[in-house]
């Protein structure tokens, strides 16, 4: 299985035993795409696609829309919810998101595949639970992606992610509400994985449980800082238990 290094960092056995009844009990598993089933940018690399997406909008005489520590993001999404905010509902917006839609559609190509994502998603799908995408990236990246690794199957038709109505992108819970509506899931049977603190508040808003991953000590450590009270640093444990477990439902 190609993946990502991850860490082996431990669990404690009263976060263990919370995991397991988090992990068993769901009904219905909301994916953040970027993070928690693949890398993305890890090959087509973020910090060009916002340097392009930055030199387009100079091109149409529209440097002085972003300010100079925008100019400088790395994060493409940093570019396109700044023009966002100050010409919502533009054409403009229109097309710059469509630019950045055909850059991660291109980067679903090399993305890096997270350990263990692929069968956990198989093996949740088995046991009886839902799956959703819900993502601030582009659907059509999400299932160009999906598809490639033959997964696209345990998530179709619920991906929900990127619209041209930018206020909805996460922290708002948006696109987590649109899985529930289109799945009949209540929030207390569903549960996010997500990786960022927008993933977080977004699950928190909508009433969802959340479960954080992590790559880094770093991000654990905001994750944590932030309220969530469980974060994994590798889905392995999740996938060990699922095998163990019940049926779900």
């Amino acid at each position: 299985m190609t993946s990502d290094a991850t860490s082996d960092a431990p669990i404690d056995a009263s976060e263990n035993e919370k995991l397991r009844e988090l992990i068993t009990s769901a009904r219905f598993v909301l994916w953040d795409f970027d993070g928690p089933i693949c890398r993305l940018f890890a090959r087509h690399r973020a910090e060009r696609v916002a340097a392009d997406l930055v030199h387009w909008l100079e091109g149409q005489g529209l440097r002085g829309l972003l300010t100079e520590t925008e100019r400088e993001t790395l994060d493409p999404q940093v570019v396109l919810r700044a023009v966002g905010r100050r010409r919502p509902g533009s054409d403009l917006v229109a097309g710059l998101e469509e630019r950045l839609t055909q850059e991660e559609v291109r980067a679903a190509a090399s993305a890096l595949p997270t350990a263990y994502a692929d069968p956990l998603i198989r093996t949740w799908t088995a046991v009886g639970a839902r799956l959703a995408v819900t993502t601030n990236n582009s659907p059509r990246a999400a299932r160009a992606y999906l598809d490639s690794r033959g997964t696209a199957g345990c998530f179709a038709p619920h991906l929900y992610g990127r619209t041209e109505d930018l206020h909805h992108l996460k922290p708002h819970p948006h696109c987590l509400n649109r899985a529930l509506n289109a799945m009949g899931a209540a929030p207390a049977a569903a549960l996010m994985i997500g990786d960022s603190l927008a993933d977080l508040e977004a699950a928190r808003e909508a009433g969802v449980p959340f479960l954080g991953y992590a790559r880094s000590e770093g991000k654990e450590k905001r994750l944590r800082a932030a309220g969530a009270g469980l974060v994994v640093r590798s889905l392995e444990p999740l996938l060990m238990m699922l095998r163990r477990g019940r049926r779900v439902g």
